[in-house]
Order: structure tokens, then sequence, then C-alpha cells
């Protein structure tokens, strides 16, 4: 994997790391109002704002990440995120880590480890 691909993997998994955590901040800062009045609130704060655009920087990133490697290979690699996002989410929201979900993470990143290496 040459510099530019590593860099541009990285930055695709931090945005969208980034993107999903500020959504569920939003999500959980939405207020007590349901239906309209809840989602006026969301996008009266920066939370939602700032996960769309973790979502457009992603998407520009991503774009070029895919342009350097081929599809398969980096649908793989991209699924790191799974991992970055359920540790995250343990560490930020307390939201629990049962003994599957382990087990899910470390296949998930043995996973990637191999399509890494064979990159």
């Amino acid at each position: 994997m040459t510099p530019l691909v590593l860099a541009l993997w990285l930055l695709v998994e931090l945005l969208d790391t980034a993107g999903q955590l500020v959504f569920k901040t939003a999500a959980n800062h939405g207020g007590e109002a349901d239906g309209w009045a809840h989602w006026r609130h969301m996008l009266a704060r920066p939370w939602i704002w700032l996960g769309g655009a973790c979502y457009v920087f992603e998407f520009l990133a991503w774009t070029a990440f895919l342009s350097l490697i081929p599809l398969g290979r980096g649908i793989l690699l991209g699924s790191i995120n799974i991992v970055a996002i359920m540790i995250a989410g343990r560490l930020l929201f307390g939201e629990r880590l049962t003994r599957l979900r382990v087990i899910g993470i470390l296949l998930v990143t043995l996973g990637v480890a191999i399509v890494g290496i064979g990159t």
C-alpha cells in the first residue's frame, strides 16, 4: 500500500467514524420533542451539520481512494470503520461490547489486516 493510499484510507475512516459519532450526538441532543419538533431542534444545532460536512469530505476522499485501488479491496479495507465506531461508541456513549461483538471486532480486524497486507 503506497503512502498516498494509506493516507486516503485513514482519512476516509476518520471522517466516516467522526460522521457517525456526531450524528449519534445530534440524535442524543435532539430534545424531548417528537416528530418535526425533534428534527427542528437537531437542525438548529451544529452536530448534524458537522456530521454532514464529514460525509461530504469523506465522499471526496473515498472517491480518490477508490481511484487508486480495486473496488473489492477498497470495500474490504473500508469495513474497519465498523470496529472504530463500535469502540468509539463504547468510549464516548457507554454502549455495550458483548462477547460476540468483541469477537466480531477481532474477526473484522483480522480480515482487514489480511486484505491490507495483500494490497
